[in-house]
């Protein structure tokens, strides 16, 4: 069984920052990601634009160049790439941490492919694997996707897109730009309020001509082979469907962190316990990064205000070390 001093689980821009720090503070590190580098930002739509600039998606201090101001996935994962590989990283990829536990001051990590011990841990996990399901007859069928990659595929299909979040608003345009009948389904009765501003009137101008079909306070009863019934304050409504994108957002695997002994708070946040000044967990040298440390709220954590969260992290464990 391998000892490796700090293990980070999770490699996406906030798990490199912290081996990018473990680097250069000289201790020995790993970073473990079940997938390719950055996988969650590889799994995002191919066309995904982010809200933030590239100078606020920089890892220290590194230069991020984009076309525009606000860049692109494919930029963002060239950039996060070259950080990896031009650092020569260790970084073990297409490897899953599937358990965390603790014998006196040393952890045990078990991966799918190996085994190893530990002094320190960072979980910087995200939240992109696990969506909040809807919790309805016929989710589960094969016409149905929490995920949304290419507007391509929906050409000439009746196209569901449930929610009215940034990443419900942006396939609902693109899939209608490429030829697909658009209805969007939502829950509340306006387009989400934290929608990108350059995004709003574009959706907004697009429900008002009709181009874009909008049902507003709407409940989901039932997902069919061929259509949707819903439930709305103006009646209830059977519309016609080929394809189901029920995106209504992602949340940490919250199971992972309970397994390991961390604490969550009691009401619907679930908020993970952590020290504000070290990021230290309930679990003394067992530390949070990232958007994971916000619970159900995703979106109070995300690249540009954690990455501070790699620097104050690997103070906290070079101080314990001089000590």
């Amino acid at each position: 069984m391998k000892h490796i001093d700090l293990i980070i689980i999770g490699g996406g821009p906030i798990g490199i920052a912290c081996g990018l720090e473990a680097q250069k503070k000289g201790i020995d590190y790993c970073i473990i990601e079940k997938g390719p580098i950055t996988n969650s930002l590889y799994n995002y739509p191919l066309n995904m634009q982010f809200f933030s600039s590239s100078e606020k998606l920089e890892i220290d201090e590194i230069p991020f160049i984009s076309n525009e101001a606000k860049p692109k996935r494919n930029e963002a994962l060239e950039y996060y790439r070259r950080i990896v590989t031009s650092n020569d990283l260790n970084i073990n990829l297409f490897e899953k941490v599937s358990a965390v536990s603790k014998k006196e001051d040393i952890f045990y990590v078990e991966t799918d492919k190996d085994r190893y011990t530990s002094s320190y841990i960072i979980v910087a996990t995200g939240f992109y694997d696990l969506p909040n399901t809807i919790d309805v007859p016929g989710e589960k069928l094969s016409k149905v996707s929490h995920y949304y990659k290419d507007p391509h595929f929906f050409a000439k299909q009746k196209l569901a897109v449930i929610g009215a979040s940034n990443s419900a608003v942006d396939a609902a345009l693109e899939c209608y730009r490429k030829g697909a009948e658009v209805t969007m389904l939502i829950r509340g009765s306006e387009i989400g309020k934290r929608v990108k501003y350059w995004v709003r009137p574009d959706i907004e101008n697009r429900i008002a001509e009709g181009s874009i079909k909008a049902f507003y306070n709407v409940v989901i009863k039932e997902i069919l082979p061929e259509k949707i019934n819903i439930q709305t304050p103006e009646g209830n409504f059977s519309i016609q469907n080929d394809y189901v994108l029920a995106l209504t957002g992602y949340k940490p695997n919250f199971e992972f962190l309970k397994k390991i002994g961390i604490k969550l708070s009691d009401d619907q946040k679930l908020y993970p316990q952590y020290n504000k000044e070290t990021m230290e967990t309930n679990i003394k040298n067992l530390y949070l990064a990232g958007v994971i440390c916000g619970g159900m709220d995703t979106h109070i954590w995300f690249i540009e205000n954690s990455r501070i969260h790699a620097k104050t992290i690997l103070k906290s464990i070079t101080e314990k070390q001089l000590h």
